[in-house]
């Protein structure tokens, strides 16, 4: 048994390739903080986590005095047990985004570093289902965009192999998302796949009110309609449309995940590996959901999704938005609108460490470390 010596702390800010902006807010910056362990026998494995434009420093000060002393002196290979102790330990600001997004950057730290050490791909270690998930866009279908830009890109993501790509909704007026939706179908036909996200913009009769308008459009999905906390308005909203309902973007804690499923309150579940705390919790999300028969599509990171969807087999979409690609030395893998889990042991995330310790405006190291290169 070897022991955790250091845990390093990193923090990158990265600007969105494109403009983002959605029915509430915009995608101004990804805060991303990342996570390097390092052991007495040599190993070390790197996580992270995000924010898109604020607490990216409150991440990385519970990480400090908090989260990452106690991992001093651990048995890396205990992740279950570290998991549910740095929990514990911040009971008082559980469940919320903060901690979940902290706990996370440590979880993936220490599945990279088990994995890693073990020789096996993540995928592999996690389940091993299957080696590719199909993968949809969703850097063509942001909000402030014309009529005319939102064909020609979903267009574009088709042409480029893309199965699916998901269009932004929350215009002021129905009928401003009916025309939207209405030239985008005409133009991809019936066998390219169209999901929405409303990114919690709508109140329950606006929900429902939408969802009876979008029902032509033969949607995969309509994410977040209302805000995450209404679980009975996204029951109520289910029972009433044949347009399947998406939600966990902004859910931090597998039983949050677990009322929805109770409830009939969803058909599609989209934990986010960073915001539920960590990949330990996010296996248990997908199991849960394959328990009540439902798909898991994960939101974001789909640099570390394309492993986790891999891993089980109710993961039937990855969703692309490239983010990292100046941080690694190589992207995720796609071809033929599937994206395919990396073979390398560990995350399969290639870091580049000379671009990330130029773009990094936050470097500290708790133990022993010295800020090496993982």
């Amino acid at each position: 048994m070897t022991t955790i010596d250091a845990v390093e702390i990193r923090q990158v800010d990265l600007q969105p390739k494109v403009k983002r902006t959605d029915a509430i807010q915009s995608f101004v910056v990804q805060e991303t903080v990342l996570v390097t362990v390092r052991c007495a026998d040599g190993s070390s494995g790197t996580g992270y986590t995000y924010t898109i434009g604020t607490g990216g420093s409150s991440v990385v000060a519970l990480l400090r005095d908090h989260l990452a002393p106690r991992l001093i002196g651990r048995d890396p290979a205990a992740v279950e047990a570290i998991w549910r102790d740095l929990l514990f330990h911040t009971h008082a600001t559980a469940v919320g985004a903060i901690t979940s997004l902290a706990l996370a950057a440590i979880d993936t730290a220490l599945w990279d570093r088990n994995t890693r050490a073990a020789g096996v791909p993540l995928w592999v270690a996690a389940g091993g289902a299957k080696p590719r998930t199909r993968t949809y866009s969703t850097e063509g279908g942001w909000l402030h965009l014309s009529e005319q830009e939102l064909v020609e890109q979903t267009l574009q993501a088709r042409s480029d192999g893309f199965r699916g790509a998901k269009l932004k909704v929350g215009r002021p007026h129905v009928s401003d998302d009916v025309r939207r939706l209405d030239a985008v179908r005409s133009a991809v036909g019936d066998g390219f796949e169209l999901m929405t996200d409303a990114n919690q913009g709508f109140t329950l009769a606006e929900a429902l009110r939408r969802a009876h308008a979008f029902e032509p459009f033969r949607l995969a999905w309509l994410e977040e309609p209302m805000p995450a906390e209404s679980v009975d308005a996204h029951r109520r909203l289910s029972l009433s449309t044949s347009v399947p309902v998406a939600v966990g973007e902004s859910m931090y804690h597998p039983g949050q995940f677990a009322e929805y499923m109770k409830a009939d309150a969803c058909a599609i579940v989209q934990a986010d590996v960073a915001r539920v705390g960590g990949i330990t919790p996010w296996l248990k999300i997908a199991h849960t959901a394959e328990a009540f028969n439902l798909d898991i599509c994960p939101h974001f990171l789909m640099e570390l999704h394309v492993s986790l969807c891999a891993a089980v087999s109710n993961a039937t979409w990855v969703e692309y938005i490239p983010q990292l690609d100046t941080l690694t030395h190589k992207g995720v893998r796609i071809e033929d609108g599937y994206a395919y889990a990396p073979n390398e042991p560990g995350l399969g995330i290639d870091w580049d460490w000379d671009a990330i310790r130029a773009a990094g405006h936050v470097e500290m190291s708790i133990g022993k470390s010295s800020l090496q290169v993982a």
